[in-house]
């Protein structure tokens, strides 16, 4: 039975996952209050605990999980490697860190979009400033967002440095059983995202 922390949780689908296939218990963490209220409102795991903060805020006793685990939130945090720093902390021995973010190809030029012609067809997605680390500004839902571009590099070795062993990488590609939804096959022309399991030396 395995204790395990979601940070940014969102609306709690990853907690009642993880409550649904074995968990002992759960705590998700999310900046949101109003996403933590749908959270508790899908909820009926009274084991599922949930906690508004930041995820760079977070602070548990040392060892206190076994499983720490982050959907598409580490690129809206500005120190990575103290994060890191503070899962390890947290993390049993032999516990594991899963989490995926935005592809750094995906955020490096900063605008998230392809370049079109002047039909409007799409000629190719930019991929400027990878090297160049630090803040950018999209759109999402029509809002201005900041977000954090890091190589992926910087990714892995941060986790290397900090006594973690990486078990995979995956670059998700789209299942060819739906390349007919219009759109989809563009997927196959640049990654959007990653996925990093590592673990925690024993």
């Amino acid at each position: 039975m395995k204790r395990v922390l979601d940070l940014g949780c969102g609306y709690g689908w990853h907690c009642i996952y993880a409550m649904e296939n074995g968990a002992s218990s759960v705590v998700g963490v999310d900046i949101s209050h109003k996403m933590l209220e749908v959270a508790k409102g899908k909820t009926h795991f009274p084991q599922i605990e949930y906690e508004c903060c930041a995820i760079e805020d977070v602070d548990f006793p040392e060892e206190s999980f076994d499983v720490i685990l982050s959907s598409l939130a580490f690129h809206y945090v500005a120190d990575y490697e103290n994060l890191i720093k503070k899962i390890y902390r947290m993390l049993k021995a032999g516990g594991n860190l899963v989490f995926t973010v935005e592809h750094p190809v995906f955020t490096a030029h900063g605008t998230q979009d392809w370049y079109y012609n002047e039909k409007g067809e799409i000629l190719h997605f930019p991929v400027d400033n990878y090297y160049y680390e630090g803040k950018r500004t999209a759109m999402f839902l029509e809002e201005k967002v900041t977000k954090y571009h890091r190589t992926l590099t910087t990714y892995l070795n941060t986790l290397l440095s900090n006594s973690f062993i990486i078990n995979q990488i995956v670059e998700p590609q789209p299942p060819e059983n739906m390349m007919d939804i219009p759109g989809m096959a563009d997927e196959m022309r640049r990654p959007m995202m990653l996925i990093v399991s590592a673990k925690k030396k024993m």
